[in-house]
């Protein structure tokens, strides 16, 4: 009998001494080493890839935003991102409505995809043609008329962008040389020369047009 007591406590206090040490080592140790070597190796990746504009956090190059005035509108004075139909509701960020992804899973002949796509197609043409300048439906990319898989693509196409420009430049007054320059300062390649497709973050580009804007 105080053989069996004797050893059952022992198994426990091993149990113990085991429990102690790997919620230590896995629950202190470890993490903290980690988040160590992160802030150290990969400080702006581990703080979420931040963007910064007057000395301010206004977002992540990695999170897509939504431009609207206050009817809920696309505000047309900003580089509009490809349209976000997998993002919901949320009452932490009413602005930008970032907190829910997805993507609306549609075929690509289902009916209500297709009368978004062409309803977001005459929404551009519409839009973006100006009195000198007029966008024909041939001339849209994909990703200005329909959402990526996750609805929070931090970016658009270079071909969006640059159709954009004449509609940048007369809601802005600025000429279409200075709103191409800056689109092409902000234009990526592939990462590495042949991964992904070359892209404009519409965050990092509107916050350039507002410096821009501010001092035209």
């Amino acid at each position: 009998m105080n053989n069996s007591v004797g050893n059952t406590g022992r198994l426990l206090w091993a149990g113990l001494r085991a429990l102690i040490v790997l919620t230590v080592v896995c629950g202190v140790v470890y993490p903290l080493a980690v988040t160590g070597i992160a802030q150290v190796a990969f400080h702006d990746k581990a703080n979420g890839s931040e963007i910064k504009a007057d000395g301010k956090v206004v977002g992540s190059s990695l999170i897509g935003q939504t431009y609207l005035s206050k009817d809920g509108k696309p505000d047309l004075t900003w580089f509009q991102p490809r349209p976000s139909n997998g993002l919901g509701e949320n009452s932490v960020n009413t602005q930008y409505k970032l907190i829910l992804s997805g993507a609306t899973n549609l075929a690509g002949d289902n009916k209500e995809l297709v009368k978004q796509v062409d309803s977001a197609k005459a929404a551009v043409v519409k839009d973006n043609s100006t009195a000198t300048y007029k966008v024909k439906a041939s001339d849209i990319p994909a990703d200005a008329v329909t959402s990526s898989g996750s609805g929070l693509d931090p970016a658009i196409s270079p071909e969006y962008a640059d159709l954009q420009v004449h509609r940048i430049a007369e809601r802005n007054h600025l000429s279409v040389a200075q709103v191409q320059k800056l689109v092409d300062a902000h234009k990526d390649g592939r990462d590495l020369g042949f991964m992904g497709e070359p892209r404009v973050n519409v965050l990092e580009l509107n916050i350039a047009l507002k410096q821009l804007t501010a001092k035209s």
